[in-house]
């Protein structure tokens, strides 16, 4: 008998006490085992249209949902007595009659809350104004290859726009994410069209999305005795083909904000590691908060399976080149400090007599030319690319450079220490000439993030050939690199890159928000394009707030009432998240957290227990978190984009990087909140913040004359 756990079935585990938690599951675990133990009391639901639906007694007051026929045996729910009689009630288990998938689906005169004509009360003479229907011209053929259940095909050709997110709630995820590309004008993929004849309903695709086969006991014992969060589980089909494809060279899947890319990474690490036993895998991304996050999902996901943890390498990139630097060279690497380097090259010039250029440009040309290319020599350095860069320089200007670049180079030497692309470029050195390669696979999570010396050292430690490179990561969201050309350093991923689409984190108001901070079709230097046109999300939410205030004290008493509000509607502390553009503008945030009467979490290298405490950091920190509710602070005119690095700009493609990269940081920020996201500043605020779209509410009064009134 096939034994499948519902999605459906982990969200509502969730929302119970832990020990209640632990008693479902160990009724799970029994009803795998033995379905017809006597000790298992089952009671079907009559007043369900769907009579396979059957409850079993967990506690007194807990039961858990069982969709049972003679091959299926499905865990669907859990919840106190009547709540999950009234979940089996409004809900039937059914195969769709177009595309073959297995569908929980509510069943439609049960639903009460559902308002296809939504009217608006303006008054007894005033008429409800019109809506477009968004549908309407669709036939039911049409809809029903959109996964459309059937008995919802005339709700759905009678939604307007101001009824669509009540529609979609109700509807299965395939139907829903159709609908809102439809409603937008996008052309969604059609869901696989698969005869329930010739295949398992179970295993569609895009029944995978809600329903998980489990193979045997011990694949049930590890989903019940870890957290089970739904990516672990549950993969959309745009994700699980990437996860199980196969390329013929390196490879990248990009998306926008919230799509999944770093959940495609670890399923695919995982595949990796269970399909290649020989394999020595290097899981990497650009900081050490993120790696620890990494290897946190990745256990949870292949639990304790024997050989695979010791098979797998979980570091940032500069924790790769470290190890492997002392690994070829028998000792550690000492990193240059910037300190270290502006002196260097400040000596060098004064000491050769070159002062046509500034320090400014010198360090510029060094960090993104000579040092990220490692330029070996002056032949070189009158061939190096410089991408995008404006000021351009003649044969005699770069003869000029040389012997300054040359003389720091020679100094860092002396005082023993080594930049970071030195340290990169040594490793890539020793390793592109040893035929055994310290990995046989590496995946890059925020790949976007990547620098040249980077990409060519994970070039060099492992072995050319199909499906050992593989990269996820956002154009809009790159915040530390100059764009390069992959391709020039021999990692061409054109006909291999994919985009997904489907946003699972971030509210739709929200989305919609942020994408108009970046231009809606992203191009890397390769000519690849990442088109973040029809991106959908997958729920609703309230519209984005953006608040600016006269002064300092006035926003903290802002931000410190809207923090009060969320909590006293039932979001956590530990569910909210401030965000400012540099360490200098921490002490706002901390600020507005002790006005709410709260605690903070600051972020940090080393994350400490979040409970019962606001978290606040910087927008570089925010990468790869998610709050419930999000405050972006201190979006001041001199601090986004912040002044200091406007003021330090040596070239003129320099500074629409800087204004690119700003901009990137405060859509990192902005898209780390699911549900609710709040945008505050102090008169004259960033001019960044006009591009979300949404009407600012210019807070008049100051905190000293607001409490005073």
């Amino acid at each position: 008998m096939r034994f499948c756990i519902a999605d459906s079935f982990p969200k509502a585990l969730a929302k119970l006490p832990a020990q209640e938690q632990k008693a479902v599951k160990t009724t799970v675990f029994d009803l795998q085992m033995d379905p017809t133990h006597p000790s298992l009391q089952f009671h079907r639901i009559d007043k369900s249209k769907d009579l396979n639906f059957w409850s079993v007694r967990v506690s007194r007051d807990i039961r858990l949902i069982i969709h049972k026929t003679e091959g299926s045996f499905l865990i669907c729910y859990v919840d106190h007595h009547d709540a999950a009689y009234e979940w089996a009630e409004r809900r039937r288990i059914e195969v769709h009659p177009t595309t073959g998938a297995a569908q929980i689906v509510e069943v439609r005169e049960r639903v009460q809350e559902i308002l296809v004509h939504r009217p608006v009360d303006t008054g007894p003479v005033a008429v409800a104004p019109e809506w477009p229907l968004l549908f309407a011209r669709y036939s039911d053929d049409e809809l029903l290859t959109y996964g459309v259940p059937q008995d919802w095909l005339d709700d759905v050709r009678g939604a307007t726009e101001d009824t669509i997110f009540d529609l979609v709630a109700h509807l299965p995820g395939e139907a829903a994410e159709a609908l809102l590309d439809l409603a937008v004008g996008e052309t969604p993929e059609r869901p696989a069209i698969v005869s329930p004849e010739i295949a398992n309903p179970f295993e569609h695709p895009d029944a995978q999305r809600r329903f998980r086969i489990m193979e045997d006991s011990d694949e049930l014992r590890r989903a019940l005795e870890y957290p089970w969060d739904q990516w672990a589980v549950f993969l959309h089909p745009s994700q699980r083909q990437v996860v199980g494809q196969k390329f013929s060279g390196p490879a990248r899947v990009s998306g926008s904000a919230g799509t999944g890319k770093t959940v495609v990474a670890i399923h695919r690490a995982a595949n990796v590691l269970k399909g290649d036993p020989q394999a020595r895998l290097l899981l990497t991304t650009f900081s050490l908060p993120l790696a620890n996050a990494l290897e946190g999902k990745l256990r949870l996901l292949v639990g304790s399976e024997k050989g695979i943890v010791p098979r797998v390498t979980v570091l940032p990139f500069r924790g790769v080149a470290n190890e492997l630097f002392t690994l070829a060279f028998g000792h550690h690497a000492r990193a240059a400090s910037e300190e270290q380097i502006r002196g260097a090259l400040k000596s060098a010039a004064a000491e050769l007599g070159v002062t046509a250029f500034t320090l400014r440009f010198l360090a510029s040309e060094w960090l993104n030319v000579v040092d990220a290319w490692q330029v070996a020599d002056s032949a070189a350095y009158q061939e190096v690319p410089r991408l995008g860069r404006k000021n351009r320089l003649g044969v005699k200007q770069r003869e000029t450079l040389w012997p300054v670049f040359e003389r720091a180079r020679a100094m860092l030497a002396a005082q023993g220490v080594l930049t970071w692309p030195m340290i990169f470029g040594e490793v890539t050195r020793h390793f592109s000439t040893v035929a055994e390669k310290p990995f046989s696979h590496a995946i890059v999570d925020e790949a976007q993030d990547l620098g040249v010396p980077e990409l060519r050292m994970l070039a060099a430690i492992t072995p050319p050939g199909a499906d050992r490179l593989f990269f996820a990561g956002d154009l809009g969201q790159r915040i530390f690199q100059e764009p390069f050309s992959w391709k020039t350093l021999g990692v061409d991923i054109r006909g291999r890159s994919k985009t997904l689409k489907v946003n699972y984190r971030t509210s739709h108001q929200i989305r919609q928000a942020a994408d108009r901070l970046l231009p809606k079709v992203v191009q890397d230097v390769d000519g690849i394009e990442q088109d973040r046109r029809g991106t959908v999300s997958v729920f609703n939410g309230p519209e984005p707030e953006v608040r600016t205030f006269p002064d300092i004290d006035a926003e903290t008493q802002g931000v410190a009432d809207w923090i009060k509000g969320l909590v006293a509607d039932g979001v956590a502390p530990a569910e909210i998240g401030l965000f400012v553009r540099s360490n200098a503008e921490l002490g706002r945030a901390r600020a507005a957290v002790k006005a709410a009467g709260h605690t903070q979490l600051e972020l940090s290298e080393r994350l400490e227990d979040p409970r019962g405490r606001v978290a606040i950091g910087t927008m570089h920190l925010a990468k790869g978190l998610e709050y419930k509710a999000i405050a972006v602070m201190a979006c001041d005119d001199d601090i986004l984009p912040l002044q200091d690095r406007v003021e330090t700009v040596a070239d003129e493609s320099e500074l629409d990087e800087v204004y690119e990269t700003e901009r990137h940081l405060f859509y990192v920020a902005c898209t780390r909140a699911r549900d609710q996201l709040l945008v505050a500043g102090v008169t004259p605020a960033s001019e960044f913040i006009s591009d979300l779209g949404r009407t600012v509410s210019n807070q008049g009064h100051s905190a000293t004359k607001a409490g005073g009134s």
